[in-house]
């Protein structure tokens, strides 16, 4: 039984490391015109991977073990359904060690082929809409489940978005080039917004029994340093990017207590806190200026996490300069979750009737009312406003939403002691 989830947590580690490149690299060697085939055969090679190590010990490259039976997976699909000759030379590009040679005509100005792919879903000619769902579908392998809570709609909806979404990428994008200086900047904003979105799903996750999922965290910070390298994409965004990714990556083992479970902000241990990540993003947050003197949210949101990290306890948090940075960027960009997320230093600033009053306003403006988070911030106001019974029913509203299993645990805990 170990040894199975030794090797379910070792599937699941390589599907959120390597599903992207898989599909990136089998794209952009036999086109955006087989991307169903490419899709449907990199997710059987997952299975066929779950099989095969159950029996036999897992191969000392299994990275190269996926892109070897994708790739040939892939050939005997195309050939039978004559896309492909039997002396067709795509077949070349396995080495006889069982290692994938390395493509020839990778673009020197970004290496890695999961950024060739994020830049080629961000193509011009696709919506914004399109663009997002392409890239954290195809580079992040977001399930659909996933995809609907970074972008705050129904799973019915994503499903259907990222079918207009292929269909159209497919007639518009024939081969990944990546675009060279001015074309590649028009982009980069996009590919930002597609990095913070992985990021920000590793960070609270969604569903499961994990209420951190470092592998999508280190490989959205992984693809934001390899964009750094080319001088065409450094700009102040991107550096408060990377930025905020250290700051939160920072507080990853003073998450969870030393049974396990859940640690909001209030209880976290901050001797845990990484230091080393933490001066990484003082780095990039110091080589951040902005060139026209208006900060982006990245900016926002990194100087936001950056006081939580300097901060000796909870009680000491600057919450003052905090609340000041929500109303920053709720007057550049206004969103209702950026709202949410300044009720609780409006608590800290003003007091918990006040934060109540702002709380209700935008339960009457927006639809927060379907997310988990809405009902556990409730909860802590009626909590400090010693309104137990409501108290109550706010955790079970936000208990009837939640499906991460930690945040679900904690949830029941808290209900418990207040009955």
């Amino acid at each position: 039984m170990e040894n199975r989830q030794n090797l379910n947590e070792t599937i699941d580690h390589l599907f959120r490391t390597e599903y992207g490149k898989v599909v990136a690299v089998l794209t952009h060697k036999y086109g955006t015109a087989h991307l169903e085939k490419i899709e449907d055969v990199t997710q059987d090679t997952f299975i066929k991977a779950m099989q095969v190590w159950a029996y036999k010990s897992v191969p000392d490259s299994p990275t190269a073990w996926l892109y070897r039976v994708a790739n040939n997976a892939l050939i005997d699909v195309l050939r039978r359904e004559k896309k492909l000759s039997p002396k067709d030379p795509l077949e070349v590009g396995k080495s006889g060690n069982g290692d994938v040679e390395k493509d020839p005509i990778l673009d020197d100005s970004i290496s890695d082929s999961q950024l060739r792919m994020i830049f080629a879903c961000c193509h011009p000619t696709l919506s914004q809409e399109h663009q997002l769902v392409l890239s954290l579908k195809l580079i992040g392998g977001f399930s659909n489940k996933e995809l609907a809570e970074a972008l705050l709609k129904k799973e019915e909806t994503v499903a259907k978005l990222f079918t207009r979404a292929k269909k159209r990428f497919r007639s518009k994008v024939q081969l990944l080039q990546i675009p060279v200086q001015m074309g590649l900047q028009s982009r980069l904003f996009r590919v930002l917004q597609v990095i913070y979105l992985m990021f920000s799903e590793g960070y609270k996750a969604t569903s499961g029994t994990q209420i951190v999922k470092r592998d999508i965290c280190y490989e959205a910070l992984r693809l934001a340093l390899l964009l750094r390298e080319n001088k065409y994409c450094r700009h102040p965004n991107l550096e408060a990017l990377i930025a905020l990714m250290c700051f939160h990556a920072s507080r990853f083992d003073a998450r969870l207590d030393d049974q396990g479970a859940l640690a909001t902000l209030e209880f976290q241990d901050r001797s845990r806190y990484n230091q080393e990540l933490i001066q990484i993003g003082i780095y990039h947050l110091e080589n951040a200026g902005t060139l026209d003197k208006k900060p982006s949210s990245y900016h926002l949101e990194a100087a936001r996490s950056y006081y939580h990290c300097m901060a000796k306890s909870f009680e000491e948090t600057d919450w003052k300069s905090i609340l000041y940075l929500y109303d920053v960027q709720l007057k550049l960009w206004y969103t209702p979750m950026v709202a949410l997320n300044r009720i609780i230093p409006l608590c800290k600033v003003r007091g918990p009737q006040k934060a109540l009053v702002e709380l209700e306003k935008l339960e009457k403006t927006s639809d927060l009312e379907q997310q988990a988070l809405f009902y556990a911030i409730k909860a802590e106001l009626l909590s400090e406003l010693n309104r137990s019974k409501e108290q109550r029913q706010a955790i079970k509203d936000a208990l009837n939403l939640v499906e991460n299993e930690l945040v679900k645990e904690y949830l029941e805990n808290k209900l418990r002691l207040h009955s």
